[in-house]
């Protein structure tokens, strides 16, 4: 565990903390809605890899319903046979999740 503070050991004692913190990574997709930032392919699948890298345990690729150049980014991510569980979003739709599951992805976050 990491502390930062000598007051860390008196503030955690009693709380019920899991073993292990999942961490869902969604820089790809919510990331690219800041003001100004617009990502490639080619930046969007390096990212990916960083992700990797880093230990994310799941990386959601992005939103293929929005753009077939977002969907072309998701299929490549997808096969790039991460240790990251990789995802698309979708809404709660039949169009949505069918434009998910064409990318290739193992999990659709809805």
């Amino acid at each position: 565990m990491f502390y930062v503070s000598e007051y860390d050991n008196e503030t955690l004692e009693g709380l019920n903390l899991p073993k292990r913190v999942r961490i869902f990574d969604t820089t790809l997709r919510d990331g690219e809605q800041t003001p100004g930032v617009s990502l490639t392919v080619e930046e969007k699948v390096r990212i990916a890899e960083a992700l990797d890298q880093l230990g994310v345990d799941t990386i959601e690729a992005g939103f293929p319903a929005t753009s077939e150049g977002e969907a072309e980014a998701i299929r490549r991510i997808s096969s790039l046979g991460t240790k990251s569980d990789v995802c698309a979003l979708a809404r709660a739709t039949q169009r949505d999740l069918d434009l998910a599951l064409k990318t290739g992805v193992p999990y659709v976050h809805t």
